[in-house]
């Protein structure tokens, strides 16, 4: 049953993107820094712990548990290191995901020999 609700959550956050996308003239790229401040919101109201308790990876995989992620570093920043640690606490807390992303674009790039349209 766990997977199952994992399943659809994330599947549902998906397909409002898509639908997003097909229906209205809205960019990917707007709609995906949409997701991330959906998921700043969530965390600044605390919002985001229940739903995440609940729904598991079905929230945290997709863009929102990254901007989660980020509001909760600035959150924590912010309070130990003051107006600075707002700035950096985001980073700080994301910097693995980000690393792995930046490091595994770079190495299929070479395996796939990536250019441009």
């Amino acid at each position: 049953m766990y997977y199952l609700w994992v399943f659809l959550i994330g599947g549902f956050i998906c397909m409002l993107g898509q639908v997003l996308i097909i229906y209205t003239n809205i960019t990917s790229a707007r709609i995906l820094v949409t997701f991330v401040l959906i998921g700043v919101v969530l965390q600044a109201f605390n919002l985001f712990a229940p739903i995440a308790e609940f729904a598991k990876a079905g929230i945290n995989v997709p863009i929102i548990g990254f901007g989660a992620s980020l509001a909760k570093g600035a959150i924590a920043g912010a309070q130990s290191k003051g107006l600075l640690g707002a700035f950096t606490g985001g980073l700080e807390a994301t910097a693995g995901g980000i690393a792995a992303a930046v490091i595994f674009a770079f190495i299929f790039s070479l395996i796939f020999k990536a250019r441009t349209k």
